[in-house]
């Protein structure tokens, strides 16, 4: 949905009804998690993707004949056995699909939401996906305000408290509620959707392995920046455009900056005067990964130095070193695929081993 919302924006500022897909639930191997979106706009035009390619076309044509009527609809996609040729998603899995006409007097939000996503401001997206409450009514949550109505006051308040529940953790899903927002009732539905500011990669050391982190960092989604004591190695022109460049002692940039449970750094400096104060600093506070570049002997080194300032075995746990996944990497660049495999093998449970190798499904749902 973050990526479709650019087009969505200028759609939605030209007053034209356009049908959004976007996926609510799914279930067994899915290809795309709950957020997923896609959506047919003017001319045919097509932006996004709900599975991959699996019900796309379905979806298609149902996202035009709901622009044209206005009435949202619910569908779900599954595998087909008894026909490889029928609409369903060949990896066995199923989605929810919820697809809703979109316009500025049915969604007096989504130009504002459109906006604080670009801006990097948190807001949480409510839809009514099933129940007596309108299904594709929106509401709009910030922080501080909100905008649009699920159609009752007691829901619009008990969805706009969880909202910003989920929002405080960048969760997305679906929640259940009373026609009046009761918590112990489930006959509303009500698809939960938080766009939180991007994650940040905190990269210390400049070297030619940090570009390389770097460039997979802002592929992935995070806010990327590369921090280093030594100004001649520290310049903006040795990375890629849109990271941060900060010439400063590691240990007391990361005291003054905030970080959360997204969180990853990686510390590439390769030296223990640079990394043993980092490091000891880094475990001490919230983030999903920690790693550092070096090799075991280094590594040992290195946590009988931050064991000496102090660090538990718990806090010395954390550490991921030496620093990615063994794929045999040599150059920077595949040090860089190493280290964000491992990244991404830690966010989501993944063994990291080949998936030939392995046996359930394929892209099994958890909750980020």
């Amino acid at each position: 949905m973050r990526d479709v919302l650019p087009v969505l924006g200028r759609w939605y500022a030209a007053g034209v009804p356009f049908g959004l897909a976007t996926v609510v639930q799914v279930s067994r191997s899915a290809p795309r998690d709950p957020g997923a979106a896609m959506a047919v706009g003017p001319d045919e035009e097509v932006v996004g993707s709900v599975s991959g390619g699996c019900v796309e076309g379905a979806v298609f044509e149902l996202a035009q004949e709901v622009a044209a009527s206005g009435e949202a609809r619910l569908e779900t996609f599954g595998y087909s056995d008894e026909d490889a040729f029928a609409v369903g998603l060949t990896c066995g899995g199923e989605i929810t699909v919820l697809v809703r006409a979109v316009t500025p007097e049915r969604d007096p939000g989504l130009g504002a939401v459109a906006e604080s996503v670009a801006a990097g401001e948190p807001v949480t997206v409510a839809t009514v996906t099933d129940g007596p409450a309108p299904r594709g009514t929106a509401l709009a949550v910030w922080p501080d305000r909100t905008l649009g109505t699920l159609g009752a006051s007691g829901l619009d308040a008990a969805v706009t408290a969880d909202a910003r529940g989920e929002l405080a953790l960048g969760a997305t899903g679906l929640r259940h509620y009373g026609p009046q927002g009761q918590r112990r009732e489930d006959s509303v539905s009500v698809f939960l959707q938080s766009f939180a500011p991007p994650p940040r990669m905190l990269v210390f050391g400049a070297i030619d392995y940090a570009a390389a982190v770097a460039r997979i960092g802002d592929f992935l989604g995070y806010r990327v920046t590369v921090c280093d004591a030594r100004p001649v190695f520290a310049t903006p022109r040795r990375f890629p455009e849109g990271v941060e460049v900060v010439a400063q002692w590691p240990h007391r940039y990361l005291r003054d900056t905030d970080t959360d449970e997204r969180t990853v750094i990686c510390v590439l400096t390769h030296d223990p005067k640079f990394d043993v104060p980092l490091l000891t600093e880094a475990l001490r506070r919230p983030a999903a990964y920690i790693g550092a570049m070096g090799s075991r002997r280094t590594h040992a080194d290195r946590a009988a130095r931050l064991a000496g300032e102090g660090l538990t075995e718990r806090e010395l746990s954390r550490l991921r070193s030496p620093v990615g996944l063994d794929l045999g990497a040599r150059t920077p660049e595949e040090v860089a695929v190493s280290v964000a495999a491992e990244i991404v093998a830690l966010r989501w449970g993944g063994s990291g081993a080949p998936l030939c190798a392995t046996e359930g499904a394929v892209h099994p749902y958890r909750s980020p």
